[in-house]
């Protein structure tokens, strides 16, 4: 189904048999379909929404650069023009942004949650890091005011396009200019504060190659929310729950079919 919220037009699929809300939050870069698998498995026991985000799948781009507020703000948004509060929760990296600061800030709407390779502590960089980041502001600046030269601003804009292939993430470089901003905005948000008002009880499950979100952001995670506990999926990566899908599944169900 499609349909203009928050400014944009956004997009999701619904299905399962059950009486319990089940909502599924894709990652970063990806849509929905990645947690289909997920529902293939749990439909029985649930009834499942799953959106693909703004700037994501089917959904149309956000209407200005939207920080994870923002994005939670059109979350609550669905899950008010679906029927689908209160609603257990499944997550996946930065779908997990989105369900912190909703079971933080609306615990209401919020059952129990499972967090798979979730995004959201900030690490801290280390020397080489800031050494890089500096490179690139550095050099960024050069280009800059070489753009302010007249009939240089050609040449300045490939030479910055280089610089940001070569710095910036996979995930920057695969966004333009107009979703890169948005990204920015997301990923240099701290959630630490957030996670010791959780009123949720949730479940982590962790790849223990994760490499995208080390498996000690998982295990700082268990020890800030009050209500927590850790799994983790031996040689996963940061799409573990896909890589052990059946076993990430029978986990799940065991951890919601209660309040089913």
């Amino acid at each position: 189904m499609t349909k203009t919220l928050g400014g944009t037009e956004c997009a999701w699929t619904e299905c399962g048999s059950g009486k319990t809300n089940l909502l599924l939050l894709h990652g970063w870069g990806c849509d929905g379909s990645l947690m289909q698998p997920v529902a293939d498995r749990m439909q029985d026991l649930f009834r499942i929404l799953i959106p693909d985000f703004p700037g994501h799948g089917k959904s149309g781009r956000p209407p200005e650069p939207w920080d994870v507020g923002d994005y939670t703000q059109w979350l609550r948004l669905l899950l008010a023009e679906t029927g689908y509060a209160p609603c257990h929760i499944i997550a996946h990296s930065f779908g997990c942004r989105m369900a912190a600061t909703l079971a933080a800030e609306h615990p209401e709407t919020v059952g129990k949650m499972i967090f798979t390779g979730a995004a959201g502590i900030r690490p801290k960089a280390s020397p080489e890091a800031q050494a890089r980041t500096a490179r690139y502001k550095k050099l960024k600046d050069i280009c800059e005011s070489v753009g302010k030269i007249p009939l240089m601003g050609a040449v300045a804009e490939k030479a910055e396009e280089a610089l940001r292939k070569k710095y910036g993430s996979r995930d920057y470089n695969a966004l333009d200019e107009e979703m890169r901003r948005t990204f920015v905005k997301v990923v240099n948000e701290d959630l630490t504060d957030l996670y010791a008002k959780f009123k949720a009880s949730t479940l982590l499950i962790w790849g223990e190659k994760d490499t995208e979100t080390p498996l000690w952001m998982g295990q700082e995670m268990e020890k800030l929310i009050p209500d927590a506990g850790l799994v983790i999926l031996e040689g996963g990566s940061h799409f573990a729950y896909l890589e052990q899908i059946d076993r990430f599944c029978t986990i799940a169900r065991q951890f919601l079919k209660e309040d089913a």
